[in-house]
């Protein structure tokens, strides 16, 4: 007899091993994935698009895009100067902006699909600056937004149609009468950030998800069950010689009942110009990353998953492409 419903191990690791949220291999050069009270750390309107495969060669596994955009409200405007037209050589990375009062705004968009589910959210997110000394602030970031989740039924596979079956198709009323009551549903998505930095130096604690499935409409049996996601970070940059700095940073992620995930990561930057980094996220993967400022006003950014878990007998890893535009730079 027909089994109720056979996802693909993918679809089921993406809920319940790799936590409902998509993972980000450049969390350190994109902080506000990963916390709202990011937006506004530097003077420019930043914005990002990324895009990220994850186990490639398995079929339906999670492929990601995302898009943010923010600004620092009553910035300073940067005047005209013909001497700054053409840039020669390397283009250091932005410094953060300390030591004032900042209000920040921000829009991001993020659409993950994994297995047989698709997300797609929208959110605003607003965040204050507030400074501590001359060198460093703290700030306070907010995240609201919607979430649609849709069951994908092409993309779901039941046992009789696997590679392989051989055996007689019996119907499945359980079955039909699930897949004939679905449509997308929709979730408030609120998330809240805590946010403290420095030049080189950070450190934050977020939440997503906090009102799990408390606001939602739509229609459908699907169970997405959305649960509070906890996240914290650090990083510290030192100097190795004048033209080298490395910063080991980490990346840790709650989430009931999903196994907490730890990840590592040491960045070398040359120039402030162009970076290589490594990360290790524990029993999933280890990643290579490097990038480099194309311009005063585009950046790049390039990281390889390699897969050490049980995935990696059949995917050939992941890949993460980071495209930035830096409008009014003025460092």
């Amino acid at each position: 007899m027909k089994k109720l419903l056979l996802l693909l191990i993918v679809g089921v690791s993406g809920q319940s091993f790799a936590q409902q949220l998509p993972q980000y291999s450049q969390y350190n050069r994109n902080q506000i994935m990963v916390n709202p009270g990011a937006a506004g750390m530097y003077d420019f309107l930043d914005i990002t698009l990324g895009g990220r495969m994850q186990w490639v060669g398995i079929e339906n596994a999670p492929n990601t895009a995302y898009a943010y955009g923010s600004t620092v409200l009553s910035r300073n405007k940067v005047r005209y100067n013909p001497s700054l037209r053409t840039s020669y050589g390397p283009i250091p990375s932005p410094k953060v902006n300390t030591g004032k009062i900042k209000h920040a705004i921000a829009g991001q968009v993020v659409a993950d699909q994994y297995g047989a589910f698709r997300d797609i959210s929208f959110a605003g997110i607003y965040a204050i600056h507030l400074p501590i000394s001359r060198d460093y602030n703290i700030s306070f970031g907010t995240k609201l937004g919607i979430s649609n989740s849709t069951f994908l039924q092409d993309r779901a596979v039941v046992l009789s149609q696997m590679q392989g079956y051989t055996g007689p198709a019996v119907p499945d009323a359980t079955y039909d009468n699930f897949v004939a009551n679905q449509s997308s549903l929709n979730f408030m998505d609120i998330g809240a950030g805590l946010f403290f930095y420095g030049d080189g130096v950070y450190a934050g604690v977020s939440a997503d998800q906090l009102t799990t499935d408390l606001v939602r409409f739509g229609q459908g049996t699907a169970n997405f069950d959305p649960q509070i996601h906890l996240n914290f970070t650090g990083g510290y940059r030192f100097n190795l010689t004048d033209t080298w700095t490395m910063m080991p940073s980490v990346l840790v992620k709650f989430m009931t009942p999903a196994p907490m995930t730890v990840e590592g990561s040491l960045q070398f930057e040359y120039k402030e110009w162009l970076w290589f980094a490594t990360s290790y996220r524990h029993t999933d993967a280890i990643v290579g990353m490097v990038g480099c400022n194309l311009s005063k006003k585009f950046k790049l950014g390039y990281s390889y998953d390699f897969s050490i878990s049980e995935f990696n007998n059949y995917s050939s890893g992941g890949h993460e492409l980071v495209l930035g535009l830096m409008i009014g730079r003025n460092d």
